[in-house]
């Protein structure tokens, strides 16, 4: 999360002299989108990797639409301290899914405060470090982004985008604390769930330092003289009421309970529509790789397993081993085949004198 995926957010951070005007407008809409789409895929996922995935594409699409609002060095820090986060929250993640015996559905969870105490503390001040919990390391970039883009002139799209996007990312953060951290405990009576390995915990406490002072440290660091915000009180305080209300609406979402009935099928289509990411796999995977994939599955039934099998391998085999079979039972020392050996003899001589 910290390396591979924000390569190529590094890179056009690096080479942000080059994006024209309209490439920015093009690009800005694009993460946007991107952010809420992810935003809300997450909030229809009951697999713990593929939240935290989301969350990480929803962040990076927040990075690439400051950068393409021309503010690089904001989309930087937050890239710093994303990465300071997230890569606790996968850590705990891990952790989890491991002491769960690798299961990763977080309906099974719930209650692992009891259970996990120091690895969900760990989880705990991550996520509310993504979610831009005031003073923690997610804060001072993301709420220093937003409020840049409440400052800049952006149409009323982009911006209540932006602000959605956020109540979104607050939304399933705290539905994932309701689900694995709180609640009632959904897993086997028999466990084994333990905070005893070290050697992540070690890991994980000292990353959990970063997390709480990094965003501080990193805002000394790479901006010399402090961003000027000068913002009316409403829109100041906009980015908490939106956190606020998306907390709430998570708390809303995490009372499902489990049950024999899924309740996500009440309202499937829509489920489907935003799990699937807007029908992303059936425009670019599936529409791209079905008549390849049927033209192979039609080349394999009738010539690999068809008339190339007949004629080939297999047809061979079965006529020597039908032959083979048949000189075995000649050479069973039977009567019947010496009589009948001896009928074919004599009617073959009978016929040579005949000719």
């Amino acid at each position: 999360s910290s390396t591979l995926v924000t390569a190529g957010v590094y890179l056009l951070i690096r080479f942000n002299m080059i994006l024209n005007e309209n490439l920015c407008l093009f690009l800005l809409l694009i993460s946007t989108l991107t952010m809420f789409m992810a935003g809300l895929g997450a909030n229809f996922e009951f697999d713990l990797k593929k939240i935290i995935a989301l969350s990480t594409l929803s962040q990076l699409g927040l990075m690439m639409s400051i950068l393409s609002m021309g503010n690089y060095k904001l989309a930087f820090f937050h890239l710093l301290t994303h990465a300071l986060f997230k890569a606790l929250l996968f850590m705990c993640a891990g952790a989890i899914i491991h002491n769960l015996k690798d299961t990763q559905d977080i309906r099974f969870m719930g209650n692992l405060m009891v259970h996990m105490p120091l690895t969900c503390i760990c989880m705990n001040i991550s996520n509310l470090a993504l979610c831009g919990m005031p003073f923690l390391a997610g804060f001072y970039s993301k709420d220093l982004i937003l409020e840049v883009v409440s400052m800049d002139f952006v149409n009323i799209f982009i911006f209540l985008l932006f602000f959605i996007s956020t109540g979104l990312t607050v939304c399933y953060s705290f539905r994932l604390c309701y689900y694995s951290i709180t609640g009632d405990f959904n897993f086997y009576s028999l466990h084994s769930l333990n905070d005893e390995g070290w050697i992540m915990l070690k890991s994980m406490l000292s990353m959990l330092m970063f997390v709480i002072f990094s965003g501080s440290m990193l805002m000394w660091l790479i901006f010399p003289t402090p961003i000027m915000i000068c913002l009316p009180m409403g829109l100041k305080m906009l980015a908490l009421f939106v956190s606020v209300i998306g907390a709430w609406i998570g708390y809303e979402m995490a009372k499902f309970s489990v049950s024999w009935v899924s309740n996500s099928l009440k309202f499937y289509s829509y489920s489907y529509f935003f799990g699937f990411m807007w029908f992303m796999p059936n425009i670019s995977t599936f529409s791209m790789n079905y008549i390849p994939l049927m033209l192979s599955y039609n080349l394999f039934k009738n010539f690999d397993q068809g008339w190339n099998e007949y004629f080939g391998g297999q047809g061979m085999y079965t006529n020597l081993k039908n032959s083979s079979v048949f000189v075995q039972f000649l050479q069973n020392n039977n009567m019947k085949i010496y009589l009948v050996l001896i009928i074919l003899w004599v009617l073959m001589l009978f016929l040579i004198l005949l000719i």
